[in-house]
C-alpha cells in the first residue's frame, strides 16, 4: 500500500520560508514523477513543482520560479519542497503526489493534477502580509 505523508506546513509572514517534506512508503517509483500541488479555497488544484526521480529534471510553475526548490532524497524516499520569499498568494493546502509519466526527450514531469496516481493528505501553508 502506497502512502505519502506530508509535513512542514505552518504559518509564516510574507518573505519567510518553509520546508515541506513528503515521506513515501510502499512506492516502487514505477513511473518516476513526483511533485507538489496546492489548492487554495475556491480555486482549482494546481501544480507547483515536479521532479523526475530517475534523472532529477525539475519543473516549476511560473508563479514559484526562483522562490521554490524541489528535491528528492532517494535513499530516504523523501520529497522536499523548499519555499522561500513566501507571498500571501502562496497560502493553500499543499499536496505531495506521485506516479505519473514524464514526457519529452528531457524527461519533464508536467504537474497536471489529473496525472498522479497517489496523493498525500495535504499540509496547510498560510502566509500573512
Amino acid at each position: 500500500q502506497v502512502q505519502l505523508v506530508e509535513s512542514g506546513g505552518g504559518s509564516v509572514q510574507a518573505g519567510g520560508s518553509l520546508r515541506l517534506s513528503c515521506a513515501a512508503s510502499g512506492y516502487t517509483y514505477s513511473r518516476n514523477c513526483m511533485g507538489w500541488f496546492r489548492q487554495a479555497p475556491g480555486k482549482e488544484r494546481e501544480g507547483v513543482a515536479s521532479i523526475y526521480t530517475g534523472g532529477g529534471v525539475t519543473y516549476y510553475a511560473d508563479s514559484v520560479k526562483g522562490r521554490f526548490t524541489i528535491s528528492h532524497d532517494s535513499a530516504k524516499k523523501t520529497l522536499i519542497l523548499q519555499m522561500n520569499s513566501l507571498k500571501p498568494e502562496d497560502t493553500a493546502m499543499y499536496y505531495c503526489a506521485a506516479d505519473w509519466w514524464a514526457v519529452g526527450s528531457d524527461g519533464t514531469c508536467y504537474p497536471d493534477p489529473g496525472s498522479p496516481n497517489y496523493w498525500g493528505q495535504g499540509t496547510q501553508v498560510t502566509v500573512s502580509s
